[in-house]
This record gives C-alpha cells, sequence and structure tokens, in this order.
C-alpha cells in the first residue's frame, strides 16, 4: 500500500520539528487536511513550533491527548526529493534529523501570512546636498541594484538614521513602494551571447552543456590553471540549465568574491541571480526561500547552506574552488558542502561541476577511477601566460630579526612600482603578530577561555582569540610578573607586514586585506574593486586574496613564508600548502603583462616547494595519492573525528576511556580506534576538548558501527560528544 499523498481533517500525521527531539511527534490533520510534506505550525507544550509533515501517525498514543496541528503554512511542501536528501545526509553525517531541518528552514518568518511592506529602492536622481550619511544610502542602494529593501534593513546597512532615507524618499531619489513581502526574481535570459570563447573553451562548455541536457546526474571536474577561463565555461551549462527551465545553484567559498562574479552573470544573463549568503538581507532571504520552492528563482549564488534550500526543479550545481576548506562545515551540522553538492544532485538527476586549478585530492582521486568525469582547460584565456616560479633562499637572506621581506623580494617589488605595475605579499596570518611575549619572564599571553595565544590586532588596538572570538585591550603591563612595557609583538602578521611594507615603500599606496579589518562584506567588496581597478601599488593579504580575485595590474607575487603550512602533523599540509602557492601565484599575470611568484622559504628542497615551481600538478598529485594509499588515510581510506567536550576535563576523560573500552562495535568492521587525547588546542570557550580519531578500510559501512559505539555509553551533563565525518582539521 502506496503512503497517502494528502491527510484528510482529523487523520494522524507523524510531524518532524526543528525541536532537538529523538523522534517524530503525532497530530492530527487541520481543518482542510495537510499535504505530505507541508509546512505546518504546531503545539509543543506551551510554544508554537515549526514542523513539517512527514508521514502517517504512528497512533501509538492515546488519540484523546492528540492535539491538533495549529495551521499550514503557506510555503510549497518539501518535496520527495529534500526530505530523502535530508535522511541522507543525516545518516552520512551522523546527524539529528532536527539539526538537518533547521538547515533547511534557515530564513525568517516562514509562518508569516502573506502580506504588503513598504519597500525602498533606488530612485532618480542625485541628493539636493551631499553627506556622508546620504552618500552611504546611496552606494548601499547602487551595490544590490534592484534588490529592495524595509526601512530598517537600509538603515542599519547603511548605517544610518531612518530619517536619512525618508529624507532621501521626500527628494524622490529613494523610491518607497508598497510590495507584496515576496516576490518573484526578473527572469534571466539564457539566450542571450556570452563571452567569445577559446577553441578549449568551447569544448568544454558544449561537454557541459551537453551533460546538463542530458538530465542525468553525473559529476564533472573542471580542472583549469588559474585565469584559463573556468567560470565563463560553467555558465554556458547554467545557460543550458535555465533553456530547460531547470534551476541552478552556484556555491563560492567566500563572500567577498560575489561582488565581481555577479556582475558577470549579469552581464551573461540579463539580470542578477538570487544570492544566499550570511550578508543578505533578511527580506532577501525569506524572499529566495520562497521564490526558490515556487519557481521564482532560476539561479541561486551562495555559501554552502544554499544547498539547503527547497528547489523545485534543480539541474545543475557548480562548486567553484572545490578544493576551498570553508566549504566544510566545522560547528552545529559537521558536512562537507562539496560531497553534499554530489549526494543532492545524484537524488535529484542533477549534474555538479566541481572547478579548480588546484582540486581536492579526493576529486582527483574519483576523476583518476571514472567516479568523475574530467575536462583540463591548459591554458590562460587570451594573452595571459601562466606567470614564473621562483624561490628565494632564507637562509642566506641575513634579515634582522624583526624583518621579513628579503632584499631580493624587495627589489622585485619596487621594480613592478616603478613600471606602474602592483604586487602582492602574501602571509597566512591574519593579525599583527601571533604571540605577545614578556621580555622579563617570558610568558606568552593566552586567552582566559581557550588554550591558545591570543593575538594582537594593532589596528583594533586589542589582542583576539582566533579560537572564541574573546578579545581584551592591549596590556602594557605583563599579566604574569607585572613588569612594565616589557611585552613584545613575536612573529609577523599581515598588519605587522603592512607597517614594514610602508617603512620600505613609503611613496606607495599599500592596501591590506583581511577578513577582519574589515566592519562588513560591503566594505570587503568596495575595496577589492578598488584594486582591480589601480587603486593600489602594493597589496599585502591573508588566504583571502588567494581566492579567484582578478587585479589585471598585478605582476608580482611574494609569498613571505612559504613554509608556514607545512609545518605540523596534518595529513592535508602538504596538499593544502601547494594548492595555497598555486593559487596565490595565480593572482599574478592574468592580463597581457607576464607575472612572476617568489616564495621566500628556508626549505627550497622540500618536495613540495620543488613541485611548486614545477608546475607538475599531476606528479605531485600521483606522489601524494600513492603516499595516503600506502598509510590507508583519505581518499583511500575512512575517517571519524570523535570530539568530547566539557566544563570539567576528568568527566570528559572519564566518558572517552569508557568508549575507548568499548570498541568492540568497531572492532567487527575492522575499525581502529586512537585515543583518546587531549585536543591540540585542548580548551575552548571554557570547554576541555578530548578528541579520538576512529580509522576504517574505504568499503566499511563506518556510520553504523559508529552509532552503536556511542550508544554504549549514556553521556549525561554538560559533556558533548559530537562525530566528524572525513575530518578536514583536527584541532
Amino acid at each position: 500500500m502506496t503512503r497517502p499523498e494528502f491527510y484528510d481533517e482529523g487523520a494522524l500525521v507523524a510531524v518532524l520539528t526543528t525541536q532537538p527531539l529523538d523522534r517524530l511527534l503525532d497530530y492530527k490533520a487541520p481543518e482542510g487536511g495537510a499535504m505530505l510534506g507541508a509546512f505546518v505550525e504546531v503545539p509543543l507544550g506551551p510554544r508554537k513550533v515549526l514542523g513539517i509533515v512527514w508521514g502517517p501517525g504512528r497512533g501509538d498514543w492515546d488519540i484523546k491527548k492528540v492535539r491538533s496541528v495549529i495551521r499550514v503554512l503557506d510555503a510549497a511542501p518539501m518535496r520527495e526529493e529534500m526530505r530523502t536528501f535530508l535522511l541522507r545526509a543525516a545518516e552520512y553525517t551522523l546527524t539529528p534529523m532536527p539539526a538537518m531541518l533547521r538547515l533547511a528552514t534557515r530564513a525568517p518568518g516562514l509562518g508569516d501570512p502573506p502580506s504588503m511592506r513598504k519597500i525602498y529602492r533606488r530612485g532618480e536622481g542625485e541628493p539636493e546636498r551631499s553627506t556622508d550619511a546620504r552618500r552611504r544610502v546611496m552606494e548601499t542602494l547602487d551595490e544590490y541594484g534592484d534588490l529592495s529593501f524595509t526601512l530598517k534593513e537600509l538603515s542599519e546597512m547603511a548605517g544610518v538614521t531612518s530619517s536619512v532615507v525618508k529624507g532621501l524618499v521626500k527628494q524622490g531619489v529613494v523610491s518607497e513602494e508598497d510590495a507584496p513581502r515576496d516576490v518573484p526574481f526578473r527572469r534571466l535570459d539564457p539566450s542571450l551571447p556570452g563571452k567569445a570563447l577559446t577553441d578549449d573553451q568551447a569544448a568544454g562548455a558544449a561537454m557541459l552543456a551537453a551533460a546538463v541536457r542530458s538530465e542525468t546526474y553525473g559529476t564533472t571536474l573542471l580542472r583549469g590553471v588559474t585565469g584559463s577561463g573556468k567560470t565563463e565555461v560553467y555558465l554556458e551549462a547554467v545557460a543550458a540549465c535555465l533553456a530547460q527551465g531547470r534551476q541552478a545553484l552556484v556555491l563560492l567559498p567566500e563572500i567577498a568574491l560575489t561582488a565581481e562574479f555577479l556582475k558577470r552573470v549579469q552581464v551573461r544573463f540579463g539580470a542578477r541571480p538570487a544570492e544566499w549568503h550570511s550578508g543578505a538581507t533578511m527580506t532577501e532571504r525569506r524572499r529566495i526561500w520562497r521564490m526558490v520552492g515556487q519557481g521564482g528563482a532560476q539561479l541561486v549564488i551562495g555559501a554552502r547552506s544554499a544547498l539547503f534550500l527547497p528547489y523545485q526543479n534543480l539541474g545543475l550545481i557548480v562548486v567553484d574552488e572545490e578544493h576551498d576548506t570553508s566549504y566544510k562545515q566545522e560547528d552545529g551540522v559537521l558536512y562537507n558542502a562539496r560531497d553534499m553538492a554530489v549526494l543532492r544532485a545524484s537524488i535529484c538527476g542533477a549534474h555538479v561541476v566541481l572547478a579548480s586549478a588546484t582540486p581536492s585530492l579526493e576529486s582527483w582521486a574519483n576523476a583518476e577511477v571514472g567516479k568523475y568525469k574530467r575536462l583540463e582547460l591548459t591554458s590562460r584565456f587570451g594573452p595571459a601566460v601562466m606567470p614564473t616560479m621562483g624561490t628565494i633562499d632564507m637562509r642566506a637572506a641575513a634579515l634582522p630579526s624583526d624583518r621579513w621581506v628579503s632584499p631580493d623580494l624587495q627589489k622585485a617589488v619596487q621594480a613592478r612600482i616603478d613600471a606602474g605595475e602592483q604586487a602582492m605579499l602574501f602571509i597566512n596570518r591574519r593579525g599583527y603578530a601571533p604571540i605577545t611575549l614578556c621580555r622579563a619572564c617570558g610568558h606568552q599571553i593566552a586567552c582566559d577561555q581557550c588554550d591558545a595565544r591570543m593575538v594582537e590586532h594593532r589596528f583594533l588596538k586589542r589582542l583576539m582569540c582566533h579560537q572564541c572570538g574573546e578579545t581584551k585591550p592591549m596590556p602594557n603591563i605583563c599579566p604574569s610578573c607585572g613588569a612594565e612595557d616589557r611585552l613584545a609583538p613575536v612573529g609577523p602578521g599581515v598588519e605587522r607586514l603592512g607597517e614594514e611594507a610602508a617603512t620600505l615603500w613609503p611613496d606607495a599606496r599599500i592596501a591590506t586585506l583581511s577578513s577582519d579589518m574589515y566592519g562588513s562584506a560591503r566594505a570587503l567588496k568596495a575595496e577589492i574593486e578598488s584594486i582591480a581597478q589601480g587603486g593600489a601599488d602594493i597589496v599585502i593579504g591573508t588566504q583571502l586574496v588567494a581566492k579567484g580575485h582578478n587585479f589585471p595590474n598585478l605582476t608580482l607575487v611574494g609569498v613571505i613564508d612559504a613554509d608556514l603550512g607545512l609545518q605540523g602533523s596534518d595529513l592535508r599540509a602538504a596538499e593544502r600548502t601547494f594548492q595555497l602557492m598555486r593559487q596565490v601565484a595565480g593572482r599574478a599575470g592574468r592580463a597581457d603583462k607576464p607575472g612572476t611568484a617568489l616564495l621566500q622559504t628556508y626549505q627550497p628542497e622540500h618536495p613540495v616547494i620543488r613541485a611548486i615551481l614545477a608546475g607538475d600538478e599531476e606528479g605531485f598529485w600521483r606522489a601524494e595519492a600513492a603516499q595516503r594509499e600506502a598509510a590507508g588515510v583519505p581518499p583511500y581510506g575512512r575517517m571519524a573525528g570523535i570530539i568530547l567536550s566539557g566544563p570539567d576535563v576528568a568527566a570528559v576523560f572519564d566518558i572517552a576511556n569508557r568508549l575507548a573500552r568499548a570498541d568492540g562495535p568497531l572492532r567487527q568492521v575492522g575499525a581502529q580506534v586512537y585515543g583518546p587525547a587531549p585536543a591540540p588546542i585542548a580548551r575552548v570557550r571554557g570547554r576541555h576538548r578530548v578528541r579520538m580519531l576512529v580509522k576504517a578500510d574505504k568499503g566499511v559501512a563506518l556510520q553504523g558501527a559508529l552509532r552503536k559505539w556511542v550508544s554504549q555509553v549514556q553521556i549525561k551533563g554538560d559533556i558533548r560528544l559530537a562525530i566528524d565525518i572525513d575530518p578536514q582539521s583536527f584541532y
């Protein structure tokens, strides 16, 4: 007997709620009935909570005590493919279903009835009198194009009072309109001409478009050198998807990338797509969620959580810079958006494009065995050529202890400035200095809540913990010995490098790019656009600058500490260093002027450094794959990280040791348990952290064994246990 798609009034229905419960709850269908997958509001104790009709009720509760669904929300019911996706994602990541449902309903006001509201857009003309406040309003409206705002949102985003906006409305500069809360996005036109493609690009675009038109699941690894035009190639796949009347999703790893990308999309399709990320307004988040479910949004550009929107007819998912570590969610629900994109596409018959110049070893290995198709772009677009790579041996540089730019790099930067070109200095450390040391007693200032050193942020005049976000004023007295004026910064961060650059090149225009130096995503985007237009001579940046930015006049990249990522025991250290160095180097020479990348290193003979210089990516991947396969670690084996945490370290270790002794379910499938041991950062936000690692062969059904294993030990009180399938970091 098939499950009914509709439940009449009074019928028992099982409802999955967003509350942290371990079961479905029975309710009576409301007046008018409810469809399978309907979003509903139900009573839970004294509260009203959001839920979904998940199927027929179990009927194992006194029928007289069963309460009724309060109402069915005005939202498209959750499709079967979405319910399947949430179930399978929950099974893979060992996540409770209520937490998965919360991921799928991250939009405000889903239960609000349809209504009208005042919205504000760009009007005609310019203000009668220009002020800083009015200018901020205009800049906000201009940046977001045809998007609309509520009065509160526009005021907050521009940093002005509502009276400033109202004054601009009176002048007709800002338009005030009555509009429905949620309206469809402007239609994109896939028939508009795209950019002229090279033969290489055209062949790749045709291959991807054919895969999309097949309307069957498949994954293609689109690998192209930096600057090869991967974006233009996969935009043709987007066009093919839209021409079929299906929806497309493009995932980007960094919100700062969206400004330039949105302009390219708007030129290609004649209108802006929907944007889903933390910088989107609450009004837009609700509108996108509803319009995606109703088919009123054809293309979504978003961060990793955009995977959990209720697509009506998803035909294509692009994961741009698929190797990027920001696709891994490291708190709450622990998932990798790259892997979840493949899972979702396999359920709904969509195609996946994984795009990168330096793919993850997992994707490379899947392409090697034929699980993924492989598409290569081997040359840069137009007159641009790949940068020349070189090293600077820091062992011979004889630098003072408080300087980090070698004489050779200084000369190279000066030559670019003299030629009217831009240079970039890269260091993968935020802040001013990673350690603040007392020269009297040797004390290093640490976070009060974490076992981590606090990082000086001189522009904030504060110390900051990069684990929990705790900050404190920069002291001038040592908290350990009381010595005055003996605290000194040790090691360089991006701010300190900026200070050194200002000393070396006093007449140069210097821009520092670090995510924590800008109050908003909008300010960061504006700075990136200014640099691209020639607004700086020297760019100093952290990992942020490696992520797909295009600076046409940038011809030199200097990496200050190429050895930094090679330190530590992370199994992905070599892979990540290789990716980061190649990506950073790829910022140079992206237009008609040739580029150079210089790596300052104390280990020029290191195999990773040699592979970077040689540009032998295939050779690097094969060597790295052989080492991983010999060790039986991902992608040639399986791993799961177990993180136990609590305020009492003894209680946490007690639970961990009991788990270690009860490893029978794991031994039955041939899995091994390592630990328990204190986590590398053993205390975060006042909670002591203990880690265990489970390692198994590739074909092992690990999740079921893990579930049996942890269920043997009852965890009470303030102790929390998290399981991280396929961990990316081990802190």
